[in-house]
């Protein structure tokens, strides 16, 4: 059906391209471009064979002319963005420039700051209406697939959502004292900044871990699990009727925590650049650098996730509650594309997204976000591609 352009080659990449490969009725041609051609190179020997046509390209990210000038050679239908989220602008930028529709999993944060928010994505709206363009945010699991679950829960199962908690919970062991399932840099960034919740029209700050709950999750068990900003808060706060509170909670291990408390205290998640031997570095940089890679965790990673969105609203007048969760385990993920359910969750979504675009399903111009269009198609698609979803019409509430 056309050609897709994927920027990055990480394990939420790699999962995204094997399932581009097994989609080839729509992805009948992939240009992989990262700024480390090898590993582009490496993947492209791994699928090559099959009857989506693979190339490889380097380019670096942050250079918008480096990445016109790839796009206007390879030509794609879409691009989607599978880099870092530093690189959000960069790359709807040069979607802009060469008339090409957009796709990530992350909303854009400055490097700068750990501020997690749509607000400069969302200003490029009338720029990529005008052009005609679609540009599609967050299409990974959360952001993404809770989106799908919250627009479909809304068109199917209530008048109005009033309260909405969406639970992660990764009941993996890697057998690593300290490491991350996605990449180090954005996931302590993200875990140690200010949680936050939205409620009654307004955002309520709390501390870094500071509310803590736990939870029963099917086929995993009992978590801890703590309250953090995620940014798909943020959009349906904005495109849920009725909505009265939204939260997000996440699981950690006892080992997770008490290591992330030592580095904190030693100054090593800093994102402020320090001096060492004559040059600048910043300590978090340094510490993904010495930690293992999310990507080769898939041998070692096993049990499973949970992830998913509890609803509680009304239905003709009558109080209601449902859940709608997917549980996925991590070494069937790594039997079928060698790597673990993290980067599989968010992997098979971004390749959904990419292809309701490309064929036309969810393609208007503009700059939009999961929950705002029409669920079903996706959730259709989460079944055939690996992600099948489940009901529970009489869950446990988190108070």
């Amino acid at each position: 059906m056309g050609k897709c352009m994927i920027v990055g080659c990480g394990g939420v990449a790699s999962v995204a391209i094997h399932k581009c490969c097994q989609n080839s009725e729509v992805f009948e041609e992939i240009l992989i471009a990262s700024r480390t051609k090898s590993k582009c190179d490496a993947l492209k020997e791994k699928l090559s064979g099959g009857k989506t046509k693979i190339h490889t390209a380097q380019v670096n990210a942050d250079s918008v002319d480096e990445l016109v000038a790839l796009i206007r050679d390879f030509q794609p239908d879409v691009v989607l963005n599978l880099a870092l989220p530093y690189q959000d602008l960069t790359i709807m930028e040069a979607c802009l420039a060469t008339k090409t529709h957009y796709v990530d999993t992350a909303n854009y944060e400055p490097p700068e700051t750990a501020r997690f928010e749509y607000g400069w994505q969302w200003a490029y709206r009338e720029r990529f209406k005008e052009a005609g363009l679609c540009a599609l945010l967050g299409s990974g699991f959360d952001p993404g697939v809770t989106g799908v679950f919250a627009a479909y829960a809304q068109k199917h199962q209530f008048d109005e959502i009033h309260y909405l908690d969406i639970l992660d919970a990764n009941g993996g062991d890697h057998g690593y004292p300290f490491a991350t399932n996605f990449n180090p840099e954005i996931n302590i960034r993200e875990v140690t900044a200010k949680g936050s919740y939205w409620e009654d029209g307004r955002w309520v700050e709390t501390e870094p871990m500071e509310i803590k709950r736990e939870y029963d999750f099917r086929q995993i068990g009992k978590k801890d699990m703590y309250l953090l900003h995620h940014e798909e808060l943020e959009s349906l706060a904005q495109n849920l009727k009725g909505i009265r509170r939204i939260r997000f909670f996440m699981t950690f291990g006892q080992s997770y925590l008490t290591h992330l408390k030592c580095l904190q205290d030693v100054g090593m998640t800093s994102i402020e650049p320090i001096d060492f031997q004559g040059r600048k570095i910043v300590p978090l940089q340094f510490l993904k650098a010495v930690l293992p890679d999310p990507a080769s965790l898939g041998p070692r990673t096993v049990g499973k996730t949970n992830i998913g969105c509890i609803f509680q609203g009304v239905k003709d007048g009558k109080p209601k509650t449902y859940y709608l969760y997917n549980v996925c385990d991590h070494q069937e993920c790594y039997r079928e594309v060698g790597s673990q359910a993290i980067s599989y969750t968010t992997g098979v979504p971004a390749m959904i997204g990419a292809m309701l675009v490309m064929n036309g399903t969810w393609n208007k111009p503009g700059v939009w976000n999961m929950e705002q269009f029409d669920p079903d198609p996706f959730m259709d698609a989460l079944n055939r591609w690996g992600l099948p979803w489940v009901e529970d019409f009489n869950p446990v509430l988190v108070d």
